[in-house]
């Protein structure tokens, strides 16, 4: 007879070459039940299942068999009982798992509700999600083809959001910036679980008119165009018999080739693998260099007769004022505090949970600001809030309680 250890070690061996059916079985069959029917089968089935899968006569009452606890290689026998049983347990609750979490019908507008890869979101920076213009840019059936240069241009863009936003969410976003930068008349993305978008476009199929808003007239007149002016600037433009305030909507100096595009800096894009930030891309502002020129305002009915008789105007910018969400922003950034939004995954911690029940700033270390649910915008919600899957909470902390914060919410 063997010594003890070895026998342990021969069962663990048997266990593992007999259990590896009953695991597959048990498996499939957590899978199954809970996918198909949300139920979950007990654990003590399964084990009496794959038992008898694994030939031991009478499930687990073979442990108490004295056949087998009084026989020469009783260690080996229930060493490999216990294995058998470990493994259809363990597969049990994967598959388990896996069927509460799988979607109920695979059809592409649930997938389009779920988010990125998170292993792709785990190597952006800040909690925000690269989308890269993949493949070639299709032209949309029915429109004039692109034109290369700007097929190209659509081609190299790329953006950041938020890592938490559903994927219809994401192409939605995209499409409306592709659409405003670069005045297309009609866009359509597609974004795959990495961050890679297809576009399909259509080239801009109207001019000015699309630029002015409904109610107001484009009017043109010379002017000394200051430097820097862009589109969507407030002006006011001074006649010698009027004053007229409107919105600027084209700007060109005399010299085309002087009018130029800045650029200003975004949010870093991502983080490599040498968690070294790589350059980030810049967002391209159309801006007049200044000097002679001529400018197109929209401005209402009323104003747009005296600036028809002028020959010249005098151009005046004025200021928008202080964009408040950017100061509070800076402010919260001085007191190393973050801003982030999170969307509450089904089934997760917050679940079903009041916001009195979760106790963010206490239990988290964060503060929540508002939460956005299907029926509309709550602001400084109440305790009595209850979270459900898909609702978008804004939390405001430090970077680190925001990231733990994640975990929770996910």
């Amino acid at each position: 007879m063997a010594s003890l250890p070895v026998e342990v070690l021969l069962g663990i061996y048997l266990g593992f070459l007999t259990g590896i059916i009953p695991a597959l079985v048990a498996w499939t069959l957590g899978f199954g039940f809970k996918y198909f029917t949300g139920v979950s089968i007990p654990g003590f089935g399964v084990v009496v299942l794959a038992v008898a899968l694994a030939g031991v006569s009478g499930g687990l009452l073979a442990l108490a068999d004295p056949t087998v606890t009084q026989s020469a290689n009783a260690p080996t026998l229930v060493t490999a009982i216990l294995v058998v049983t470990a493994l259809s347990l363990y597969a049990h609750a994967k598959g388990d798992q896996l069927g509460a979490n799988a979607p109920r019908k695979l059809s592409l507008s649930k997938l389009r509700e779920r988010t990125l890869s998170r292993d792709l979101a785990d190597l952006v920076a800040g909690g925000q999600v690269r989308i890269d213009v993949a493949g070639d840019v299709s032209d949309m059936e029915g429109y004039p083809p692109l034109s290369d240069d700007l097929r190209t241009e659509i081609r190299e863009a790329e953006y950041t959001f938020p890592a938490d936003l559903r994927v219809s969410e994401l192409e939605e976003r995209v499409a409306e910036r592709l659409r405003t930068e670069f005045d297309l008349g009609d866009v359509t993305v597609t974004i795959d679980e990495r961050g890679r978008a297809s576009v399909a476009a259509a080239p801009p199929f109207s001019g000015l008119s699309k630029r002015v808003p409904a109610g107001k007239r484009a009017v043109s007149v010379d002017a000394l165009i200051p430097t820097g002016l862009a589109r969507g600037d407030e002006v006011t433009l001074i006649t010698a018999d009027a004053q007229v305030s409107g919105t600027v909507v084209s700007a060109k100096s005399a010299d085309p080739e002087a009018d130029k595009r800045l650029t200003a800096p975004t949010t870093p894009a991502h983080v490599e693998d040498d968690d070294e930030e790589s350059t980030p891309r810049a967002v391209r502002a159309p801006t007049t260099a200044g000097g002679e020129g001529r400018l197109t305002a929209a401005v209402t009915r009323t104003d747009a007769e005296p600036l028809v008789r002028a020959d010249r105007a005098r151009v005046v910018v004025e200021a928008r004022g202080t964009r408040l969400e950017y100061e509070l922003i800076s402010l919260l950034r001085r007191t190393g505090k973050r801003f982030r939004r999170f969307t509450v995954a089904a089934e997760s911690a917050l679940d079903g949970v009041t916001l009195g029940a979760a106790n963010a700033r206490e239990t988290h270390g964060v503060a929540i600001l508002a939460v956005r649910k299907p029926t509309g915008w709550q602001l400084v919600p109440q305790g009595t809030t209850a979270l459900a899957g898909g609702d978008e909470v804004f939390a405001v902390g430090p970077p680190d309680k925001l990231d733990a914060f994640a975990e929770v919410v996910a």
